[in-house]
């Protein structure tokens, strides 16, 4: 399979100034130069040194000219998969950039995988396993600060965690192997030292294990739903938290019919705001079916907001509502602030005792700072400093951490009772387990589902 040369279009579909056909493979220059004619013909691409752009016209199998084309080489070991690669810059568009990627695959290239430039980057020993997951994280980045711990997971920052526990558990496991089979010459294995390395080791896995809980909010997101009877401001709200009018608003209830879902950041977090009918009993066939997704939206939600009228005060339709959110996580936000009052403060704090309460008049932006603050402190519980974040786990690397924090563990519990060759086997499954993140010890099953989700082209 490395030994193929393989190409792909790497810009997503649609247009665009460029779109860009990456090759990658040992003999991708000489091929190309088969259809590449550049302005200057003494700058064949075979003989270009790495890492320069050439300007010509791309052909098709009949000399043709597909587009006018500026290509770019770089050379074994230096570049993204550790091969020689060529990128074929050409004007965007579906069209044109189809034609030259046929023009290369009837050069005996073939069409790359998905993920199969990343998978060779680290086949190659350019990315280490954790790194190359790390791409797909930069990709789907949702947020600043996921982007900025992706990122840190890119650079290796991840490995040198992964690294530095590999390393004591090996020297714990050599010590232990040494003195099984020369015990003249080593002698007795020092229990107490091995105690406090795997102590320690076990310490560091629980607090990434702990540390990725908290980065998961920055990678996953939240769903927020926006809640209430008809006509208390519920679309104005999403408008207004969006800074655009996407849901339509009018006087009459009953507006919103279906749910209406958009994309936004609060605090570091990616979140999705989900505007929902008005919850009531109605007649209307449409609207029941409205408010009955609604419910559903409701039990699906990380939190709901709450929207009361103070103009309208507080109805039996709300108290039935407030019936249907307990024990969700929730913000109670009264609305219409600037209308004449029929909610008093001794009423709101009578029947919402320890709710949070936000008094507020969307038509006017006022309460919608507070109310941006109320869901990145109740999402973050508190206990996140946006500075402090170091690592963010996959479901895949947290899995292998916990197989190997729980052999370390059961080494540990064994230590003064069993064997030196029980504790032997309770490391090397620890490291066996730990060799699924640095890359030693990884199945070809496991690489085919990381990189299955990966696009064409990456």
């Amino acid at each position: 399979m490395l030994n193929d040369d393989i190409a792909a279009i790497s810009t997503p579909p649609g247009e665009g100034g460029i779109a860009i056909v990456r090759l990658s493979g040992q003999n991708v220059a000489e091929k190309i130069s088969a259809i590449f004619k550049p302005y200057n013909p003494g700058k064949r691409i075979e003989t270009r040194d790495s890492h320069t752009l050439t300007l010509g016209w791309l052909l098709d199998d009949e000399g043709d000219i597909i587009d006018e084309v500026l290509v770019s080489i770089m050379k074994a070991p230096h570049s993204y998969t550790g091969e020689n690669v060529i990128e074929i810059n050409c004007h965007g568009g579906n069209i044109v950039a189809q034609r030259c990627l046929e023009a290369i695959l009837a050069l005996d290239i073939r069409l790359a995988e998905a993920g199969e430039f990343t998978r060779r980057a680290f086949l190659n020993g350019r990315l280490d396993i954790s790194q190359a997951e790390a791409v797909i994280e930069v990709i789907r980045a949702k947020s600043e600060k996921s982007l900025k711990l992706a990122i840190k997971q890119l650079t290796g920052h991840n490995s040198q965690y992964m690294t530095a526990i590999e390393e004591q558990l090996l020297k714990v496991n050599a010590h232990i192997q040494a003195s099984i089979d020369f015990p003249d010459e080593v002698g007795d294995v020092d229990i107490n030292e091995v105690s406090s390395i795997l102590a320690g080791t076990e310490e560091i896995i629980e607090q990434m294990l702990e540390e990725s809980k908290r980065t998961d909010i920055y990678r996953q997101g939240i769903s927020v739903a926006i809640i209430g009877k008809p006509n208390v401001g519920k679309s104005s709200l999403l408008n207004a938290l969006l800074r655009k009018n996407r849901a339509i608003v009018t006087n009459i209830p009953g507006t919103t019919r279906d749910t209406i879902e958009e994309h936004i950041t609060i605090g570091g977090i990616p979140v999705k705001l989900i505007d929902t009918a008005g919850i009531r009993i109605t007649e209307d066939m449409v609207e029941q079916l409205g408010v009955k997704k609604s419910e559903e939206v409701i039990s699906e939600a990380d939190l709901v907001i709450w929207v009361l009228d103070f103009a309208a005060g507080i109805t039996e339709e709300d108290m039935e509502i407030y019936n249907k959110i307990a024990g969700k996580k929730r913000i109670v936000l009264v609305n219409k602030e600037d209308l004449e009052l029929n909610i008093s403060e001794a009423e709101l704090n009578k029947l919402f005792t320890g709710e949070r309460i936000i008094k507020a008049s969307v038509k006017e932006d006022s309460g919608i700072k507070n109310l941006e603050k109320q869901i990145a402190e109740i999402i973050l519980s508190g206990q996140v400093k946006q500075d402090d974040l170091k690592i963010m786990l996959n479901m895949r690397q947290k899995s292998a951490l916990k197989k190997a924090k729980k052999h370390i563990h059961e080494a540990q519990h064994i230590m003064h009772t069993a064997p030196l060759d029980c504790l032997a086997i309770d490391l090397e499954l620890a490291l066996e387990s730990i060799g699924e993140l640095t890359g030693k010890n990884i199945k070809e099953e496991v690489l085919n589902r990381i990189f299955h989700d990966f696009c064409i082209g990456k």
